[in-house]
């Protein structure tokens, strides 16, 4: 697909991180973008320094997310690009005992189900509703009518301690990856996703300098964190790459995360 101003892109979890490298990246060719996010502050600040439209969606609900595309399309018409990057994260052991008390809990469930429903059903949701959307379009040259990026993590395959929730969480993304395609291929819709390892993201930013300097450490090559542009750059090259469909791609600098 051509990136230019005749095409209309939203991001989900716009705001910042990736979603936000992911936008910025879209206008620098063009691309008419809405930001997705629940951060009415964050995500009005960086629709109006990259001038994108913003739209406070919350993607575990319906009725959010149809006003979201409703308000996306309005300003900016149906889009043909959809980049989902809203996510959250979780880190507790399935069962635990403290060694101080004893005390045995379990990971809370409405944690776990909240993992589930924001990662992997709130994905879902926008696909769907998206790729709805791009049915009432007209096919460009090569007879395609819209691209599609999801975000899982190298979780899906390397999940660590404290991560059953948000590896299932990602590893149900990966897993509809290839069924999605297949469902949308005679429409002329893609859809690939990427699992990124460990990035500068605002949560990672806010940890210790030691921890991120031994998590840096960590990665074969090059040996520091990813950069939000690497990953928009990768989500670029899926959206312009007619022959990219129904993948799933690492981009992690060859780590493979250890149990923990």
């Amino acid at each position: 697909m051509r990136l230019s101003s005749d095409i209309a892109a939203v991001v989900t979890g716009g705001a910042s991180g990736l979603g936000k490298a992911t936008v910025a990246a879209l206008r620098k060719d063009g691309v008419k973008v809405a930001i997705f996010d629940r951060d009415e502050d964050r995500g009005r600040a960086s629709a109006d320094e990259l001038g994108a439209a913003f739209c406070k969606v919350d993607v575990t609900s319906e009725e959010s997310v149809e006003a979201g595309f409703a308000a996306a399309r309005k300003a900016n018409g149906q889009e043909r690009i959809l980049v989902n990057c809203a996510g959250i994260g979780s880190a507790m052991k399935t069962a635990s005992r403290s060694k101080e008390t004893g005390e045995i809990k379990h990971f809370p469930l409405n944690i776990f189900e909240l993992t589930i429903q924001i990662n992997l059903i709130g994905t879902f949701r926008c696909v769907a509703k998206s790729a709805a959307g791009m049915l009432t379009l007209e096919p460009l040259d090569g007879g395609e009518r819209g691209a599609m990026v999801m975000t899982a993590s190298v979780a899906a395959e390397d999940g660590q301690m404290g991560q059953a929730a948000y590896s299932a969480s990602k590893g149900g993304v990966v897993g509809m990856t290839l069924p999605i395609a297949r469902d949308l291929s005679g429409e002329g819709i893609r859809i690939n996703t990427i699992l990124p390892g460990i990035f500068e993201t605002p949560l990672m930013l806010g940890a210790p300098e030691k921890v991120k300097e031994a998590l840096a450490a960590s990665v074969p090559f090059p040996k520091r964190l990813g950069r939000p542009e690497e990953y928009a750059s990768l989500a670029l090259e899926m959206i312009r790459n007619p022959y990219f469909n129904g993948e799933d791609v690492r981009l992690d600098g060859s780590i493979r995360m250890a149990p923990r």
